[in-house]
């Protein structure tokens, strides 16, 4: 079994973790294939008993002998992962060595469960959904889609923009506001949620649309079905204003043509048989807990 590795920066303090990790893929026969500048990062701390080791640097190196993505780190690095994998379907494991970790759910105290459970299969995959940006030049090379979500936003110092937004066509409603986000389930639990938004099921199979800062109180999130095409048109007093998907963004024009949609292809993530939906609201948002006691 081939199974790839990727993170971004892991603190010195976890290196212990790291060397468990390659200590047990290594007990169970598993070829590591480590993003080029990790391996760079921890090639003097952590001791390999193979001298040739192999490593990638993007999306092309991701054959179909690679089974899994490991990702390294919080939900952000989790979100960058996806952009590796792209539609090759390569199921991602997110073992959380950040804060919240709602994607990256596994803990890094679970290391030998988690790969137990993929040499044994016996884990769940979670299809999740993605978020496609469609405009009339050029965005966001070739990974226009988003985990979480895609956003609009002012630039910091203009003031508020105006957000006509459209449903496969129809007009629905005018945000003046700072910004606009429209998340996948998955992105429910992330930006939208902390501007008002709901929180839906990851297999919704919808969109929600949240405003940010929005001008009018009157103004409320709402839920749509992923089947729509979102369009928009910005004004503004300044020329420009920032897409976001996910934690990536460009400051674009405000002539700019923009539509969203729901990508042709999903993300698998895989969870651990007791990891539901579930549990991880109640354990990352603390549900349950009276927390005065």
């Amino acid at each position: 079994m081939r199974v790839a590795i990727y993170s971004r920066v892991i603190d010195q303090s976890d290196h212990t973790e790291i060397q468990e990790l390659f200590n047990e893929l290594e007990a169970q026969h598993i070829e590591p294939v480590i993003y080029q500048p990790f391996f760079e990062q921890i090639i003097h701390t952590v001791k390999f008993r193979e001298l040739n080791i192999n490593t990638f640097t993007g999306s092309n190196d991701l054959d179909e002998s690679i089974e899994f993505i490991i990702s390294l780190g919080g939900d952000g690095t989790l979100l960058d992962t996806v952009t590796l994998v792209r539609n090759k379907m390569i199921p991602i494991l997110g073992i959380n060595f950040g804060r919240l970790g709602f994607l990256a759910s596994i803990g890094k105290k679970e290391l030998k469960i988690a790969v137990s459970s993929m040499v044994n299969r016996s884990f769940v995959l979670d299809k999740r959904s993605l978020i496609h940006l469609d405009a009339d030049r050029l965005l966001f090379g070739e990974t226009p889609y988003a985990l979480n979500e895609f956003a609009i936003h002012k630039t910091d110092i203009s003031p508020m923009i105006k957000i006509h937004t459209y449903l496969n066509g129809e007009f629905l409603n005018t945000y003046w506001a700072d910004g606009l986000i429209v998340s996948t389930p998955t992105g429910s639990t992330g930006y939208s949620l902390s501007c008002g938004g709901p929180i839906v099921f990851p297999e919704s199979g919808s969109f929600v649309i949240t405003p940010v800062a929005p001008h009018n109180l009157n103004v409320r999130p709402i839920i749509v079905p992923d089947d729509n095409i979102i369009s928009f048109e910005v004004e503004g007093r300044s020329d420009n204003f920032i897409c976001a998907l996910d934690s990536r963004r460009e400051i674009v024009s405000r002539n700019i043509q923009l539509a969203v949609k729901r990508e042709k292809f999903d993300v698998n993530i895989v969870r651990l048989n007791e990891n539901n939906f579930l549990a991880t609201l109640r354990n990352k948002l603390s549900w349950g807990l009276d927390t005065r006691n």
